[in-house]
Parts: structure tokens; sequence; C-alpha cells
């Protein structure tokens, strides 16, 4: 096609090509409008015209410019809203020609694919509701004062029920503890091992550095264990000069990698622990989310004197809950709980309330069930997407959780992680998540929070993903 103007509000010189074909002439035309966005002749804010009107001054299929438009949309240059038309999205920095630099465009990512959050939009705003309304028509009026350090017995009561049917964990209403969340979990439990003489907690190779960082304020040292073929190795809990007794797993499903630590290896931990006199500190952030393999019960389970069991209602619901829970150990509890102060400061009673009636009503578990359907159904159409956009672009750990993990060709992860915040989507590389001291082979790949994106903005964020990947 020769060079053409259209009137986009202004005259706007648009060199689109002159392929024939469909492809081509939505090629050069989103490359055209591309151009002019990152070039300036396309302010942030402009309307552009309708793909009818563009379509007809330029001489074209009005579908080829609806394509252009919608690629434009899904790399964040334009934005589309219904009643708004299409418009310029806002941006402060413009991309200059030439490779990518290193700075992150300007405002917030239009597609939010991070690990660790659900669909925040789904939460169960109706039947929270009614919940509450019944939890404060027959709360005791010593509900509303400074309560037990432990939580609410409603709450615990509840959750020994609930924890010993969904995740095989032995409970006792009186070892379970409400903390704000697993971050003030640990943070207790670091204090409290700190104090009794540990100098360093082992840890996976891959994790968060936010828990890292929270042992290291508490005065632990954190040192990797091995990885191999199967995952985490066990093997580095080993007797050795100076080894510390005390680990943190995410046994069920490992974080971020997302398999579940092997049963040789499940077994080898709890051998340990009762051999060295350790503690295991289990993370079952995740547990309820399982989709094509047999739940992995709480490794808990199997040494309830050696394994503190720490869950969270962040995945399950929300993380601004700020609600969690620890069934401790006998030798371990009374100094958790001495630790955690003469009264509970930390979670309101009445969410606590709150959660108790929602549990037992019925309604945490159709919740969980309904969001196992939704969540499965979001990684059957990455999975399907990947085979037909990014055939060499493998998805692992996604027998269970939230996110999968995308493995990438070597050398690739930096550049697809830069190319993802230019199209304004937030994604993460897996170096973000080893230890730095771990000795693990250099590995590219994406963690990818399939679970997080809300249900309208989940098309989009796919294709978003797609568009950057190799």
């Amino acid at each position: 096609m020769e060079d053409s103007w259209a009137t986009l509000g202004v005259d706007l010189h648009l060199e689109t090509g002159d392929e024939a074909t469909h492809s081509g002439v939505r090629k050069g035309l989103t490359d055209a409008l591309r151009a002019a966005v990152r070039g300036g002749r396309l302010a942030p804010g402009t309307r552009l015209p309708s793909s009818r009107s563009l379509a007809v001054d330029l001489g074209i299929a009005r579908n080829t410019v609806a394509d252009a438009y919608a690629d434009l949309v899904a790399e964040g240059w334009l934005t589309a809203r219904q009643g708004s038309g299409t418009r310029v999205a806002e941006r402060t920095v413009s991309r200059p020609a030439g490779p990518a630099p290193r700075r992150r465009a300007a405002g917030g990512p239009t597609y939010d694919l991070m690990p660790g959050t659900p669909d925040l939009s789904s939460f169960p705003r109706a039947a929270w509701l009614k919940a509450a309304r019944r939890s404060m028509a027959t709360a005791p009026n010593d509900a509303l004062g400074y309560g037990d350090p432990r939580g609410r017995i409603e709450l615990r009561t509840a959750l020994a029920d609930y924890l010993a049917r969904a995740r095989g964990v032995h409970a006792d209403p009186d070892r379970i503890v409400v903390c704000a969340g697993f971050a003030q979990g640990l943070m207790l439990l670091g204090g409290v091992l700190r104090a009794r003489g540990l100098r360093e907690m082992t840890v996976e190779p891959y994790g968060l550095d936010v828990h890292w960082n929270l042992l290291k304020r508490a005065g632990l040292r954190t040192r990797p264990l091995p990885f191999d073929e199967l995952g985490t190795s066990t093997a580095g809990l080993a007797p050795r000069s100076g080894a510390a007794r005390g680990v943190l797993l995410t046994p069920a499903h490992q974080f971020p990698l997302g398999d579940p630590l092997h049963p040789d290896r499940r077994a080898a931990a709890v051998d340990w622990a009762r051999r060295e006199g350790g503690l295991i500190l289990e993370d079952d952030y995740d547990g309820e989310f399982r989709y094509d393999r047999q739940p992995v019960g709480a490794l808990q389970g199997l040494d309830p004197d050696r394994v503190v069991y720490l869950g969270t209602a962040s995945k399950s619901l929300a993380p601004g809950l700020r609600l969690g829970w620890m069934v401790l150990p006998e030798p371990i509890a009374a100094e958790v709980i001495e630790a955690k102060g003469g009264a509970e400061w930390a979670c309101g009673a009445l969410d606590q309330l709150t959660l108790a009636e929602f549990i037992t009503s019925g309604a945490y578990d159709r919740h969980v069930r309904g969001a196992r359907l939704r969540y499965r159904r979001r990684r059957d159409q990455l999975v399907a997407a990947l085979a037909e956009r990014a055939p060499e672009v493998r998805a692992t750990g996604i027998a269970a959780g939230l996110h999968a993990v995308l493995e990438l060709p070597p050398g690739t992860e930096r550049s697809v992680v830069q190319a993802a915040s230019w199209q304004r989507l937030a994604v993460q590389g897996l170096a973000s998540f080893r230890h730095p001291a771990a000795r693990v082979p250099e590995r590219d790949a994406l963690v990818v929070g399939y679970g997080t994106p809300a249900e309208h903005a989940w098309a989009g964020a796919l294709d978003a993903l797609c568009r950057v990947l190799p």
C-alpha cells in the first residue's frame, strides 16, 4: 500500500507499507501506529477514529484496523473502553528506537501476572457478609474485649476440624495460634528459635526473599538446601559442624517451582527432625488448590511433635484479611504464645468470628471448590495458549496452585521480563526467587501468577504474555 493520510483528529502521515495480504497490512498499520505513539506524534489521551472510519480513510478492511487496535491495546500503547473509544495510553516517557532501555515504562501495569495473590475480584462478598451478620448476632460480649493471644476459640475450633479433614493435620484448638498472616507467624517463630539458641535456619534454594529477611531480622542466618533433578534435597539436613536444627519448607507445593517434596525426602526430613531434635516449619500456603493429582497431605501429619504447620487465608480468600494460623508442637507452644503477648492485638476478633462462621457453615468449602474450578480453567487455557503460540515454552509445576513456571530458552529471561514491562505486563523471572547462596544450575524461566488477574482481565493478560514469549 502507498503511504496514506488518515484523519485522526489531526492529519497524520502513516507509512503502512505495501503488503497485499491481511496479515501484511495489519502488521504495517500496527507498526505505523506504534511508531506514531512512540515518537510522540500521537499524544497520550488522543482519541483514535473508529475502526470503520479509519478503514474508509485507508481503503482497507475494517477488521484489519480492529485487529491492529487490539494488538496495540494488548501491548499497552492504546486503551479501549466501552463508551470512550480507543485512545493513546497515558505514558510519561516514550520508548526510543533501537535496543530496549533498562528502565520500566511509566505508570502501573495494565496486566498483572505476578505470583502470590488470588483473584481478588472473586472474593465471596455476599457469603462473607452473611457470615459476619450471623457471627455478630451470636457473639458474646467478651469477644469485643482484649482476647486470648491464641485467637478466638470459635475460630481455633473451626480450624482444628477443617485442617484435620482437608489437610490431614493433627490439631488441638489449644495449640493453634491465630496470627496476622504467615509473616507474623514466621517472625514469632524466628524470635523464639533464636532465644532457644538457634543461629541458622535451613531453607529451600528457591523461595521468597521476604521470608529470608524476616528470619535475618530475628537474628538467624539462612542456608539453602541442595537441589537436583528430583527438586529440593534433604541431604543438606545431615548433621555437620554448626548445622542448623530448623528448616523452612513448602512440601505440598514448592514455591515457586511447584513440585511437591519427593515422598522419600518427606520421610527423610521427619527422620532428621526426630534424630537431631530439629524443627520443621511447614508453609502450606495454597494446599487447597490441586487439579489433576491426588492431594498431598500436610507433613505435620507424619509427626505433630516435630513440625509447625502454618496456613493462611491469603490465597484461598484474600491477603487483606490478615488471617493466618500456626499449629504448634507441645514443646514450643507456650513460648510462642508468650512471645505473641498477653492479649490478642494483631487480628481483629470480628474477622476471626466471621471466618469461624464461614468455615462451619460450609461456605468456605463451597468457595474453595468454585475457585478450584476457575483456576483450573485458567491453567488449562494457559497451557493451550502456549501450545498454539509459544510451543517451545514449557509450563511446569501446574498440577496445583495459582502459578506456573514457564521454562525459557537459555539466556532469555531478562529480555523477556524487560519486554513485558514495556507492554505494561507485570511478571517475575525465576532468578528473583533464587537464594543468593544456592548452588543451582542457571535456569531461565518466568513465574506466572495465572490466579492473579480479575476474571475480565484474564484473557488480555494471557494474550499479552504470549506476545512477549520467545
